[in-house]
């Protein structure tokens, strides 16, 4: 077996307010008969408890309140196996998710930052042969900085889609995004390696706006789409910095996302992948 990839993961952590209704409301319209979930969250600490069920060794950067949620979120990551030692206590409270999913999967989500916004890299070393991976729901300045300071393998998962800075377009080993994402960013098109999902249609990996390697979409039952870019973006990112092939690695994230989306949990278990690093 393969020494296992070390990763950190820098940045959101919230707590999932989830309502499951038959249907998405339409802009003033209240849709009632739903049922509430509340469960650990947010785009970097389900990237990172992901990263840790597929075998990486993961720290996770974040920031949490000083309320219970704070705890819990922090509990729920340590029980994945996740260090949380890096996940500093704020004034704040701990960031909310608000989430609407319907009977097909498909969501609705409004973020609530809380205490991302004081997520900082404040005496965080990052040593030459780890990877590192962020996404947008943290201070875009907070990216630029990483693209200055990682000197290993650095993925950036560009959502919610916002520019990004000339240092990031630069820097930035992987980029991924969803097809909406992408078509938002025209840089992108020219990004060193970039990483589209289509849902349905799979995956596509560019280089340079040059497509070099492409995967279909698991057939699945759909039970949750909140979590399964996350589970994509870890496996992808696993896998590319590991030294795995594109094409084999992007069939493999395809997998995991699709075994996150049969999974009701915004952080699935992905029980049946967690040797994935060993191949």
């Amino acid at each position: 077996m393969q020494t296992p990839l070390s990763l950190t993961i820098v940045g959101s952590i919230n707590v999932d307010l989830t309502a499951r209704a038959d249907r998405l409301p339409e802009a003033g319209e209240t849709v009632g008969g739903g049922r509430l979930v509340r469960e650990a969250g947010g785009k970097g600490a389900n990237q990172a408890a992901a990263a840790a069920r597929l075998g990486a060794t993961v720290r996770m950067i974040g920031a949490v309140g000083t309320d219970g949620d704070g705890a819990w979120m922090r509990s729920e990551l340590d029980q994945a196996g996740v260090d949380t030692t890096g996940i500093r206590v704020s004034e704040e409270p701990t960031g909310v998710a608000l989430i609407v999913v319907d009977r097909a999967g498909e969501n609705q989500i409004a973020v609530c930052e809380g205490a991302n916004g004081d997520i900082d890299l404040d005496g965080v070393v990052f040593a030459p042969g780890e990877a590192v991976l962020a996404q947008l729901e943290i201070s875009i300045d907070l990216v630029a900085e990483l693209a200055e300071r990682v000197q290993g393998y650095l993925a950036v998962n560009a959502a919610p889609a916002q520019d990004l800075p000339e240092v990031v377009l630069e820097r930035a080993d992987l980029i991924i995004v969803n097809e909406t994402e992408y078509a938002l960013i025209p840089a992108l098109r020219e990004a060193k390696r970039v990483a589209v999902t289509y849902g349905a249609d799979g995956a596509r990996l560019f280089e340079s706006g040059v497509e070099i390697a492409a995967a279909p979409a698991v057939r699945t039952t759909v039970e949750n789409t909140v979590g399964a870019g996350d589970a994509f973006c870890a496996a992808l990112t696993i896998g590319l910095a590991s030294g795995v092939a594109p094409a084999d690695a992007l069939a493999a994230a395809c997998a995991v996302g699709a075994a996150a989306v049969a999974d009701p949990r915004s952080q699935p278990l992905l029980s049946s992948y967690s040797s994935y690093l060993a191949g």
